[in-house]
């Protein structure tokens, strides 16, 4: 059995695979690279230990010298952004991953369980992974990403703009319909947005979720 795993560990050196050998069974992990100038937004890469989202990036070229790929990556962890160059033909270790339909179900102690909408199967996510929490509501779908080769979570997304009713703030003026000057209202979720003067309880506006900000109000 050693003599097999050993021939295996030599074929896997030999085609760039690395190897872990546990007991009597051979386990094989293998590192996808990509060039530097193949990077593109939504690109998730591993970087110092580190997962991080390409946002944004263009290529530079000097006055004198190599072409070089300037990028904005954000940590997919913390949120922190950073800018980051790296010469053109720079190897990068490449993160797939994988964006499905989960539905809000309900909180558990600290964490939001979710449901797959394909398989019906449930998750906990923890609140910090979830962007536009704050703005969630029970029967919501947002977008979970997942690292493919772990399965682990990376994050969730609530949709970037959703209908919730005004559950308090101060009595309308009737007939003000400026825009402008706003007042303090809660909405369904328990957040506090802000409105204009002329919203009531009970009516439905439309938030973006990425800060709160009011869009609109829904017509019924």
């Amino acid at each position: 059995m050693f003599i097999f795993a050993y021939f295996h560990y030599l074929c896997a050196r030999k085609s760039g695979i690395s190897t872990i050998l546990l007991s009597n069974y051979t386990f094989y992990t293998h590192q996808s690279m990509i060039n530097s100038q193949d990077i593109k937004k939504g690109t998730c890469i591993r970087m110092d230990g580190k997962l991080y989202f390409c946002i944004d990036f263009l290529h530079v070229k000097p006055g004198k010298g190599n072409t070089i790929m300037r990028t904005t990556l954000k940590d997919v962890v913390s949120g922190n952004v950073l800018e980051r160059r790296f010469n053109i033909g720079e190897k990068l270790e490449d993160v797939r991953v994988e964006r499905r339909s989960y539905q809000y179900l309900y909180m558990e102690g600290e964490d939001y369980i979710f449901m797959n909408n394909e398989t019906f199967e449930q998750i906990p996510i923890a609140k910090d992974q979830i962007n536009g929490v704050d703005f969630m509501k029970e029967g919501e779908n947002v977008e979970v990403v997942t690292d493919a080769s772990t399965e682990t979570v990376l994050y969730a997304d609530v949709p970037v703009k959703v209908r919730l009713a005004v559950t308090w703030t101060e009595p309308g003026l009737k007939g003000d319909t400026a825009t402008n000057t706003l007042k303090p209202a809660k909405v369904e979720t328990g957040a506090e947005v802000r409105v204009p003067l002329f919203i009531n309880e009970g009516e439905i506006i439309e938030v973006d979720t990425r800060d709160g900000s009011y869009q609109g109000r829904v017509k019924a």
